[in-house]
């Protein structure tokens, strides 16, 4: 068995993802983090919302009707378990934990407690963080010693 890696994921993953993760990783075992994301900057959302197609989405946020720091944590937790469980199905040993809107606090940690020898970010695309360099991956990139590799959710495309 190999080294441990640790997933920073903001949905969960899908099916696309775990078998991407597997080819990858044929034998992995992982720890998931999944941010209860609840202080997400306005235009850069709904910028995304709208890149991605969703207008209704774009439209929720600006009429201010984005969820409550409760509604972020349960929507986190369902994630999480969700995840955990398409990753146990494939045969993977998979632990996993909320973290803060910051979740770099909690990827480094554990990346430390289970001596991880990479980190996976899987997110949808993000026109403005992603083309400034402010996204996860390159946090992460910039903060930790160990490889970040950032793919796209249900995607085998980099980021």
């Amino acid at each position: 068995m190999t080294a441990p890696i640790v997933i920073l994921t903001e949905d969960a993953l899908a099916d696309a993802d775990v078998a991407h993760l597997l080819s990858l990783h044929p034998d992995m075992t992982c720890t998931v983090l999944v941010p209860a994301d609840t202080d997400q900057p306005l235009l850069a959302t709904v910028l995304d919302d709208l890149g991605l197609g969703d207008v209704a989405g774009a439209l929720r946020r600006v009429r201010g009707l984005e969820p409550t720091p409760t509604q972020a944590r349960t929507t986190a937790h369902e994630r999480l378990e969700t995840s955990l469980a398409r990753l146990r199905e494939a045969g993977v040993a998979a632990t996993g934990q909320i973290t803060d809107d910051d979740p770099m606090p909690t990827l480094a940690a554990s990346i430390t407690d289970t001596d991880a020898r990479e980190v996976v970010v899987i997110t949808y695309p993000h026109l403005i963080e992603d083309t400034l360099r402010t996204d996860w991956a390159s946090k992460a990139r910039a903060r930790l010693q160990v490889p970040v590799l950032h793919l796209y959710s249900g995607t085998s495309v980099l980021g």
